[in-house]
């Protein structure tokens, strides 16, 4: 019997993460096939997956739409195409159509309309990335200027005297006019259950009290922790560490960074059921590589969890305008942040650790699916940017090869020789699966 949920579970995460890859995939090369069709190169065959074909029609354009029994990636096959990497010429094709027909070719279009369809993948994918966070910022909104609880989160001691709609203008004494100050003032506030507040409610300021401003809890967990594999959630409100009390997330943190990854116990209070339920776990911290800006890291270590406000905020309405130019602001951020990760780790500053690979990724699809649907959909987001970052780089067999092979043609007025490109496709292809098998590796060692 216990064989089954493990094999809900693998399912699960086997369905989250097809899901997630082939959106991306077919918004990628969407971007191929669109820009190509554009262009005047014909498109023979679009494909989502690999191997048999399941399910397939042709359109009026002459392009074979198929889903095919391997849902690992997809394709785009142009018009001349000797495979659907676009790596080789069917000379034998090529030799049968007109200078007219050659044109609509993706070997025989100009340079600027190859070079416009190969960019195009990893363009749309960043497109994608950009709509979805500017979406959910359409959709979620944006905190108010000033701190105003919509709700307080679910915690063992309940929410004191604060009420929907309070604007919080002081904690223990000290002013919080706006975000800024709530978070400067978070590690100065005393360490105990409950704070006095003075709030606006209904146009005057009135004296309350309510819990930590930012207490022990776990908004989210990162797939893959520490917390993670002890079976942790958002909402966990840690009451104890290795028994002693604790009410503010920042004894958490300090407690774990003390330890220097010793086993901890923690007590934790979980909002299910009347009055909630508690357990304990045992968990080591992780060793993890932490972003502090300007292309630096930081080793700490860590359990896997993030802490926030003890209420969820008012909310206000986000221009179009403004969520756009905040999703570009959020893909360019993932973009500087994975390029700095990469200079760190080929100059051994961090572990090679964090280069990651399919088991990863689908645990963490399946994390955000469990985490719920919003999640999810920012997780696709992110992958996106990745996939699209990633098909940029110079490998031959990759988008960024074929385009260095297009800059080359540019300089030199010829592409690079028949003899040449397969000895190159041949380099590129043992690159990408060598950081395939060693993405591979890490998933299951680190």
């Amino acid at each position: 019997m216990d064989l089954l949920p493990q094999f809900g579970n693998l399912l699960y995460t086997v369905v989250a993460f097809v899901v997630a890859l082939s959106i991306i995939v077919a918004v990628h090369e969407y971007g191929h096939y669109i820009i190509g069709r554009i262009s005047g190169i014909k498109a023979e065959v679009f494909s989502l997956g690999f191997g048999p074909k399941l399910i397939s029609r042709v359109d009026k354009h002459g392009t074979r739409w198929q889903i095919a029994a391997v849902p690992l990636g997809g394709y785009v096959k142009f018009l001349g195409d000797a495979n659907a990497a676009s790596a080789g010429v069917d000379s034998e094709e090529m030799a049968h159509l007109s200078p007219e027909e050659r044109r609509h070719t993706m070997h025989g279009a100009p340079l600027w309309a190859r070079a416009a369809t190969v960019a195009a993948g990893p363009v749309f994918n960043f497109i994608l990335s950009i709509c979805v966070i500017a979406g959910l910022s359409l959709w979620t909104g944006q905190a108010t200027e000033t701190p105003a609880i919509q709700t307080v989160v679910a915690l063992p001691g309940g929410s004191g005297d604060l009420q929907q709609g309070d604007v919080i203008d002081a904690v223990a004494g000290k002013p919080t006019p706006d975000y800024q100050a709530l978070s400067d003032v978070v590690d100065q506030l005393p360490a105990g259950p409950t704070l006095d507040y003075t709030v606006t409610r209904d146009g005057s300021k009135t004296d309350a009290t309510g819990p930590q401003l930012f207490p022990a809890r776990f908004a989210g967990v990162q797939p893959g922790s520490a917390a993670y594999d002890a079976g942790l959630r958002a909402g966990d409100v840690i009451t104890a560490i290795d028994g002693k009390p604790v009410y503010r997330f920042v004894d958490l943190q300090d407690a774990v960074k003390a330890g220097e990854g010793k086993a901890v116990s923690l007590d934790i209070w979980r909002p299910e059921g009347d009055g909630g339920e508690t357990f304990s776990v045992t968990l080591a911290p992780r060793r993890t590589d932490l972003p502090v800006g300007d292309g630096q890291f930081e080793t700490r270590f860590l359990i896997g969890a993030t802490g926030s406000f003890m209420f969820e905020p008012v909310t206000q309405s986000v221009g179009p305008v403004d969520a756009i130019v905040g999703g570009a602001r959020q893909t360019w951020g993932i973009i500087t942040q994975s390029v700095s990760g990469i200079q760190a780790m080929i100059a051994q500053r961090i572990s090679s650790c964090n280069l990651t690979g399919a088991l990863r990724i689908a645990e963490t699809s399946a994390a955000a699916a469990k985490s719920g649907v919003l999640d999810f959909i920012w997780f696709i987001a992110v992958l996106s940017t990745a996939v699209g970052f990633l098909n940029l780089f110079p490998i031959p067999v990759l988008d960024g090869g074929h385009l260095m092979f297009h800059l080359y043609e540019a300089i030199t007025g010829k592409p690079p020789s028949d003899q040449l490109m397969n000895v190159f496709m041949s380099i590129g292809l043992a690159l990408v699966l060598t950081l395939m098998v060693f993405g591979l590796w890490n998933d299951l060692t680190c």
